[in-house]
């Protein structure tokens, strides 16, 4: 578990993990792009697929700001490739399947549900500038009005 939580000014741990479609994607593979690194729970859940939805209807305004978006669960690839044939997702899905990503970026967390306690994806957004470092961390996100924050952050970076 990472002991720090990350903070901006830190150096954005590298990421590279399989993705929907097919291949492998890195954070290397964007030097020089702002990268909106996005954790959620699960595909196709309610929460989940209307923040993929809302980043997949602001795509063009993110790559008008210089950025890519990349969303990160540990769901397995054909499950990815399901969710985005579903609702016809413009965005990379990357795989974390065995969490050493979630890790690093101190998304997998202790969740508590009904007095129930598990272990889970927090819902946490990254920005990620063009120099590899972290600009802004949202964590704990709220879905609603979210995406046009991230947005927002974007363009002022």
């Amino acid at each position: 578990m990472t002991s720090q939580p990350l903070q901006a000014g830190d150096a954005a741990p590298d990421v590279s993990l399989p993705r929907d479609g097919e291949g492998t994607l890195s954070l290397g593979d964007f030097a020089g792009k702002k990268v909106v690194l996005y954790f959620y729970p699960k595909d196709d859940t309610p929460g989940c697929t209307k923040e993929a939805i809302s980043f997949t209807e602001m795509a063009d305004d993110f790559a008008a700001a210089g950025a890519v978006v990349l969303g990160v669960s540990k769901d397995p690839v054909k499950k990815h490739d399901k969710f985005r044939d579903k609702y016809d997702l413009k965005i990379a899905l990357l795989s974390d399947a065995d969490g050493d990503v979630c890790e690093r970026y101190g998304t997998w967390v202790e969740k508590n549900m009904y007095g129930k306690t598990y272990m889970g994806i927090e819902r946490a957004t990254f920005l990620i500038d063009c120099d590899g470092k972290i600009a802004r961390v949202w964590r704990k996100v709220k879905v609603p009005g979210h995406v046009e924050e991230v947005l927002e952050a974007t363009r002022s970076l």
